[in-house]
C-alpha cells in the first residue's frame, strides 16, 4: 500500500506565478507597455494607435483579435522617417506585410559569413528567418513605414514561457538557410487536383507587392469566380494565401480553424462571421483592415467596391487549419449558395444599391448545389 504524501501549501504567489507561465505570451505583451488593440476586427492597421518600445527604438503595438489569440502573433513595427532599428535575433520565422513606406533589410548570421540585403515597398511580403540577426531601415526620410509581422510565437511560448529564450538566443539552428538566392524571385511548383486542374503554389522569401500580383489561378469550389495563390516559404513552417475576387460578388460562406490573420491589400467590402446559431458579426474592410475568423465561426466575404478585392490570409501552424474536420466530412465546412440564409444576399444586395452598384452573382448559382464559375481555359 502506498503512503499518503504530505500536503504542501501552495502560496498565492505561486498560483500567479504558474498562471503566467500558462499564458507567457499575454504576460510577455503587456509587460512591453505598447497598446494591446483587441475585437472582431481593425478596421485600418495604418492609422492604429501606437506606442513607444523602447528595445526596439520604434512605435509599435500587438494585436490580440478574437480568433487570433493563443496561436499567432499579429504585431505593428513603425519605423521612424529615414532611421534604422536596432539589430533584432528572433528564434522564430517571421512573416511580413508592408502597410506603408518602403526601405531596406539586411539579414545576417552569427559569424558574419552569411548575409543579404533586400529592397521592399508598400504591398511587398518577406520572410526574416529564424535564428537570423535582422536590421529594417526605412529609405524614406519625410515619413515613417509601417509593417505588419506574423509568427508563431504564443502557441511557441506555451512550451517555453520566457521571452529571452526567443530573442538574441545564441542558437545557429537553421543559419545554413542563408545560402543561394535567398530572397530572388519566387518558384512556383503547381500541385494538381483533380479533373487536370492545378494549385497555384509558390515558394519564395520575397514577394514585391501583393496589391499587383497576378500569377493566380481559379480558386475553384469557393465560388465569386474567384482565383488565388498559395504561398509556402523554403524550409518554413510559415504560409499563406491571397483570393482575389470581381467586384459585386461574394464568396461561400466557409469556417476552419483559428489564427487565419487576414489583412486587405486591395479593394472594398465586408465579411460576416457567425458561430454555428450565433449571432452575426459584420466586419467592413478596405485597405489595410484586418480580422481573423474564430476557430469553426462561419465566414463569408463580399466585395461592394468597383474594382476586384484582394484579401491576404496569413495561416497559423498546419495543425490550427482543421483539416481533421475536413477529412470527416468536407461539406460540412462550407455553405452552398443555394442553403444560404436569405438575410445573406438580402445585405449584399443593400450595400450594393447603397453604392449604385448591381450584383453579378448568376441567379444559377441560387439554384444549382453543383453551380461553377466558367473559368475558360483555366
Amino acid at each position: 500500500m502506498a503512503e499518503a504524501t504530505e500536503a504542501v501549501e501552495v502560496t498565492a504567489e505561486q498560483i500567479i506565478a504558474n498562471k503566467e507561465a500558462q499564458f507567457g505570451y499575454e504576460t510577455w505583451i503587456k509587460s512591453v507597455g505598447v497598446p494591446i488593440h483587441e475585437g472582431y476586427f481593425l478596421e485600418d492597421l495604418r492609422n492604429i494607435e501606437l506606442g513607444w518600445w523602447e528595445d526596439r527604438k520604434c512605435n509599435a503595438a500587438f494585436l490580440q483579435l478574437e480568433g487570433q489569440q493563443g496561436v499567432a502573433e499579429a504585431r505593428i513595427t513603425e519605423i521612424p522617417a529615414g532611421a534604422t532599428l536596432p539589430p533584432l535575433k528572433f528564434a522564430l520565422d517571421d512573416v511580413v506585410y508592408v502597410l506603408e513606406g518602403r526601405g531596406f533589410c539586411t539579414v545576417s548570421s552569427d559569424d558574419g559569413k552569411s548575409t543579404r540585403t533586400f529592397e521592399w515597398q508598400k504591398h511587398s511580403l518577406f520572410l526574416l528567418p529564424r535564428n537570423h540577426t535582422h536590421q529594417l531601415s526605412n529609405a524614406q526620410g519625410d515619413q515613417p513605414a509601417r509593417l505588419l509581422h506574423n509568427n508563431y510565437l504564443p502557441v511557441s511560448m506555451v512550451g517555453v514561457p520566457d521571452p529571452d529564450f526567443f530573442f538574441n538566443n545564441d542558437s545557429a539552428s537553421g543559419t545554413q538557410r542563408l545560402v543561394g538566392d535567398f530572397y530572388s524571385e519566387a518558384k512556383t511548383h503547381n500541385s494538381p487536383l483533380a479533373n487536370g486542374r492545378v494549385r497555384a503554389q509558390w515558394m519564395g522569401n520575397f514577394f514585391p507587392d501583393m496589391r499587383a500580383w497576378d500569377k493566380l489561378v481559379p480558386f475553384y469550389g469557393r465560388g465569386a469566380g474567384g482565383t488565388t495563390v498559395f504561398i509556402e516559404f523554403p524550409d518554413s513552417p510559415m504560409t499563406c494565401h491571397m483570393s482575389v475576387f470581381d467586384a459585386g460578388t461574394y464568396k461561400k460562406g466557409h469556417r476552419h480553424g483559428p489564427g487565419f490573420v487576414i489583412v486587405i491589400p486591395k479593394g472594398e467590402g465586408y465579411s460576416i462571421m457567425w458561430p454555428e446559431g450565433g449571432e452575426k458579426v459584420i466586419v467592413p474592410w478596405h485597405e489595410g483592415s484586418v480580422f481573423v475568423p474564430p476557430a469553426r465561426w462561419w465566414h463569408q466575404h463580399f466585395n461592394v467596391g468597383t474594382e476586384p478585392a484582394r484579401y491576404l490570409a496569413l495561416h497559423p501552424p498546419r495543425q490550427f487549419s482543421g483539416t481533421g474536420e475536413r477529412i470527416q466530412n468536407p461539406a460540412d465546412n462550407q455553405i452552398e449558395y443555394p442553403q444560404e440564409e436569405l438575410f445573406i444576399r438580402e445585405k449584399f444586395a443593400k450595400e450594393l444599391d447603397a453604392r449604385g452598384g448591381k450584383s453579378l452573382m448568376p441567379e444559377q448559382a441560387y439554384e444549382d448545389m453543383a453551380f461553377e464559375w466558367d473559368y475558360g481555359e483555366a
